[in-house]
């Protein structure tokens, strides 16, 4: 006689049991599962892993809970869905044919080289304003680190109002009393996973290198500061992080309404009367509306997961004690001008509105961004104040502590981002630190197969897994890249590497200056606003210049 199971029973295992497997491909047995994948030039790929459980129904805007062992082998050959996130946006250099959308995405994808055994992982965090993106695209392939000698995980975290929505409501129904910064504990969730499972993948868990770009490089930046992440990870990177303001919960500091606040707002403007029609929403109309109305997903300062504002954490030496690797690239803001406000009519304008902005920095300020070229000094002012500063925060930060610390500037030029007026723009690394310049998006200025280019693709992807092996950048037949407490040491990744020192004198200090007292002011956002969108200059406070 079959015996039969109860209904609830039948739906889990159906929920959990995932698809089966091929007939062939290489087979890992971890703690979560059996799965299968597929290999390639001795490199093992595993895809669309769940490592949560699918965060629908009550579990939209809660923690993420982990996802039970599956029965029989999971085929393990394609990507996930990518987590919710808006439809039609305009073509531009970072679109893609948007995959398969879903709540149920929290997935992570795994490339390993067949032979691997306690290799250093390198976890990757996508960018994408926590707005858009996934660990499935195909700039992120980690195939060409893997063949380094790198296991190489990429995820998907919850995203936009899905993944950083606070309200009054979902903190009443925490324990803690907090809500928000889901996408962040779901980052949290995919180390812990990959703490207890990637051992079976020939991977190290006591070496485990965060990193990401732009929004991955802010999450990176997050996750030293977190007290649920400490011991997950061991090394970081931070590619164009950028160290802003944020909102408190349930206080207004820097000019921010509290992201509670903003999360009943963005609740009005959708229509929902309470939290049940809130989670009775469909998921696309959310992804799709919310941007519409204003809102804007950022992490909240909830004592929880995020204690205090990023800089203060790092003033405080509560950050993670770990050797990183932070940067930014010489035409960050080319490719993000809607970060700039009107230009002023003229030079005179110009000067004018920066004496009035900046006071007694104003002399400083118009040394380094003069008014002969207004473009080109906003370019760079904005581009320095946001993520020039942060990076050179962060490595100075990190060696005063004592940990190796290693600065880079990304100025390197081709054919295609001359003719387009993007030299070095945001994001521009990326294929030359995955080697994946055959997979970029289709408006993505074209990468030559030249001598040189693959010279750079070469050294930097050594750089990177390098790093990631032992804490110390290093590539074959390519300069030793100096470490920050070394007389400021940083690698300039122009035509070629070079070591240098000091990269643009008193930059830094000069932004710094001006976010102390912006900070002691506290009612003003810090280094969005910069030159002529600039509020005036706060009087000196305590411990400020």
């Amino acid at each position: 006689m079959t015996r039969r199971l109860p209904h609830l029973a039948l739906v889990a295992a159906a929920l959990f049991a995932g698809p089966a497997a091929a007939a062939d491909g290489p087979m890992v047995e971890a703690p979560a599962g059996r799965m299968q994948g597929t290999e390639t030039k001795n490199i093992r790929v595993f895809k669309g892993i769940p490592y949560a459980r699918p965060p629908i129904g009550k579990l939209r805007w809660a923690p993420p809970q982990a996802h039970p062992a599956w029965d029989g082998t999971r085929d393990a050959t394609q990507f996930g869905a990518a987590c919710m996130q808006p439809k039609g946006r305009a073509p531009g250099i970072y679109s893609w044919d948007l995959p398969a959308m879903s709540e149920d995405c929290l997935s992570l994808n795994v490339w390993a080289p067949r032979d691997a055994k306690n290799a250093p992982v390198l976890v990757w965090i996508h960018g994408g304003a926590l707005t858009t993106g996934s660990g499935g695209d195909p700039l992120y392939d980690g195939s060409a680190l893997a063949r380094r000698g790198i296991v190489v995980v990429s995820i998907n975290y919850r995203l936009g109002a899905l993944g950083f929505f606070a309200h009054p409501a979902l903190s009443a129904e925490s324990p803690d009393g907090v809500s928000g910064n889901y996408g962040l504990l779901d980052q949290i969730a995919a180390l812990d996973w990959v703490k207890s499972n990637i051992g079976a993948f020939g991977g190290s868990a006591g070496n485990v290198t965060i990193a990401g770009e732009s929004a991955g490089g802010l999450s990176v930046m997050y996750l030293m500061t977190a007290p649920k992440a400490r011991g997950l990870f061991h090394k970081a990177i931070a590619q164009s992080a950028y160290m802003v303001s944020a909102p408190a919960l349930r206080e207004q500091l820097n000019g921010m309404a509290p992201a509670e606040a903003q999360g009943v707002d963005l609740a009005a403007k959708l229509g929902a009367a309470d939290l049940a029609a809130l989670r009775a929403m469909p998921a696309e109309e959310i992804a799709n509306k919310a941007p519409a109305t204003g809102y804007f997903p950022f992490p909240a300062v909830d004592g929880k997961t995020v204690p205090r504002q990023l800089v203060d954490s790092f003033d405080r030496n509560e950050q993670a004690l770990v050797p990183i690797i932070a940067g930014f690239n010489a035409g960050e803001i080319r490719s993000l001008r809607f970060l700039l406000p009107q230009a002023p009519a003229d030079a005179t304008a110009y000067e004018a509105a920066i004496r009035a902005n900046y006071g007694e920095f104003a002399d400083a300020f118009l040394a380094r961004y003069p008014a002969k070229n207004i473009e080109e000094s906003m370019l760079a002012a904005t581009r320095d104040a946001m993520y020039g500063w942060t990076s050179e925060r962060l490595v100075s930060n990190q060696a005063a502590l004592g940990q190796p610390a290693y600065l880079y500037f990304f100025d390197h030029s081709y054919p295609a981002t001359a003719e387009w007026n993007l030299h070095a723009f945001h994001a521009a690394e990326l294929p030359f630190v995955f080697d994946t310049a055959g997979k970029t998006p289709a408006l993505w200025p074209k990468i030559p197969g030249s001598l040189s280019e693959r010279k750079m693709i070469e050294a930097m992807g050594d750089y990177w897994s390098s790093f990631s092996r032992n804490g110390k950048p290093q590539a074959n037949g390519q300069p030793d890249w100096p470490a920050y407490s070394q007389d400021s040491g940083f690698m300039h990744f122009a035509d070629a590497p070079k070591a240098r020192h000091k990269l643009l004198p008193g930059t830094a200090a000069l932004h710094e200056a001006v976010v102390c007292r912006r900070r002691a002011a506290g009612d003003m956002a810090w280094n969005w606003n910069v030159g002529v969108l600039s509020p005036p200059l706060p009087p000196k406070a305590a411990g400020c210049q």
